[in-house]
């Protein structure tokens, strides 16, 4: 692809570019509809689109991070094959053919731009018959779980002075947490959390009241109502969060706080009993560590479809499904992580750089898939010869220079986790933007074919063992990576 910017071009514009185009290729706005998916093997969140008044969904973006797919259009008709399975559809038509065998989608078949789009109210029948599991679809709160992916809290009250309310899960849960008058807030967006046998469970306590569980849009949220201010605390790995009532000496003792956030999701072993000590009521909850953010690229997307793996799989529908897996990874390690397209979109490559660059991540991750070769190429910038940068202005085509010999240790550490899970995995520089635009730590790598070949690439279980060697690999770098920001 041709240079689109020249030499002279510096940083502080395309900054400026970045920040308006960041939101639209994030899609992130809080009014964006979504679906959230929880499977065991991944989760991850999908747009949704209206139309006609009905809400819709991309069928191969729900298949790619489980399993091997494809999918093909021949005017209007649309077939989508999943591991062995075959689906049919017909754009209009309220019915399509899986396994040979009719199912009712309850609204019109959408075709557009090549992909096939279903009603969501048809996800609880349909996807069983390509997944051969059950699935627990919430069409209201549009979150969809994939065999028995859901964790249900329970309540623990101990009444004392001051009174705490200790809420259970099977799993370490990370929520945002905030405080609101006369009530805490737990916001899962990650986190498979289902409604406990009732929505709203009073409790027999003049300061802790209530706690009701809801879910909207993808999210669930656990409030807990009091008469008093109260604050939030972790145990047990993470799969605890102690709320307690703050007394009102200690609030006007103690500055007011905003809520806290929890531990990186996979925490040293957990205390003996069942919880830490919660930090005394007369002070502020401790700050969480900070969380650093990776930036992950899914490489091309929407008109352009990087290279034909085979007839009917392109490279932008790999590198997509590969990228919500590790992000899946990241944040089970406690990386923040931004997604710069999430859906069958179109950024240019300056685009992608500038959005990386205003989100000040710590890191920049691209991933690319080839038909040729085996395991994984890790590649870092080869960067062409500039002048030297002027005051604060760095060349826009050597922006990663200052970053390089991070990028470098970076691709070491995951070049040796991808060989410690058996891929084979290669290091070089190369020119390949936009790893020379970023301005932080960046690396961009190569799933190639595995020992079962070019069907590896769709596989969500090889995927998902080279997302976390990839993770695995980031956190060995935590500290370098903090310190490059």
């Amino acid at each position: 692809m041709e240079e689109s910017v020249t030499a002279t071009h510096r940083i502080l514009a395309v900054l400026l570019a970045g920040a308006m185009l960041l939101p639209a290729a994030a899609s992130t706005a809080g009014d964006d509809k979504q679906l959230s998916v929880y499977a065991p093997i991944a989760t991850y969140s999908l747009p949704v689109i209206e139309r006609a008044g009905r809400d819709y969904v991309g069928l191969l973006e729900i298949l790619e991070p489980l399993g091997r797919v494809s999918s093909q259009a021949i005017g209007t008709h649309w077939k989508i094959r999943y591991n062995n399975l075959e689906g049919e559809f017909v754009a209009g038509k309220p019915r399509c053919k899986v396994r040979g065998r009719e199912c009712d989608l309850a609204a019109p078949f959408l075709l557009e731009n090549e992909r096939g789009y279903v009603p969501i109210a048809a996800l609880g029948s349909l996807l069983p018959r390509f997944l051969g599991r059950g699935v627990d679809f919430h069409e209201t709160g549009r979150r969809l779980f994939i065999g028995e992916a859901g964790i249900r809290p329970s309540f623990q009250l101990e009444a004392g002075a001051p009174p705490r309310l200790l809420l259970n899960f099977a799993a370490p849960v990370n929520p945002t947490i905030s405080n609101e008058p006369g009530r805490l807030r737990m916001v899962f967006k990650r986190d498979p959390v289902v409604s406990p046998p009732s929505a709203s469970t009073a409790f027999d306590n003049k300061a802790i009241t209530q706690a009701t569980f809801s879910e909207a849009n993808g999210l669930a949220e656990l409030d807990v109502t009091a008469t008093t201010p109260l604050m939030a605390t972790f145990s047990n790995g993470g799969k605890t969060i102690v709320v307690a009532s703050i007394p009102a000496a200690s609030v006007s003792a103690a500055p007011a706080t905003a809520g806290v956030r929890p531990p990186a999701p996979r925490p040293a072993a957990p205390a003996q009993g069942n919880s830490t000590p919660v930090s005394a009521p007369s002070q502020s909850p401790a700050p969480a560590p900070r969380r650093l953010l990776a930036v992950v690229d899914p490489a091309h997307g929407g008109g352009e479809r990087g290279a034909a793996l085979t007839d009917s799989l392109a490279e932008k529908d790999v590198t997509l499904g590969f990228a919500r897996l590790l992000r899946h990874e990241l944040e089970l390690r406690g990386f923040a992580v931004q997604l710069l397209r999430d859906s069958d979109s179109t950024l240019a490559l300056d685009q992608r750089a500038g959005a990386a660059n205003t989100a000040k991540a710590a890191i920049y991750i691209c991933l690319h898939a080839a038909s040729q070769g085996s395991g994984a190429n890790v590649y870092t910038a080869l960067l062409p010869h500039e002048g030297p940068a002027k005051g604060v202005f760095q060349p826009w085509n050597t922006a990663q220079a200052p970053a390089l010999p991070v990028s470098n240790a970076v691709a070491a550490a995951i070049q040796t986790s991808l060989q410690k899970k058996q891929f084979a995995a290669h290091i070089s520089p190369a020119s390949l933007r936009p790893l020379n635009n970023v301005l932080m730590p960046a690396v961009a790598v190569e799933l190639a074919p595995g020992p079962s070949g070019i069907s590896d690439l769709t596989s969500a279980s090889y995927q998902q063992q080279a997302a976390a060697a990839i993770a695995d690999a980031v956190v060995s770098m935590r500290d370098q990576l903090g310190a490059q920001r």
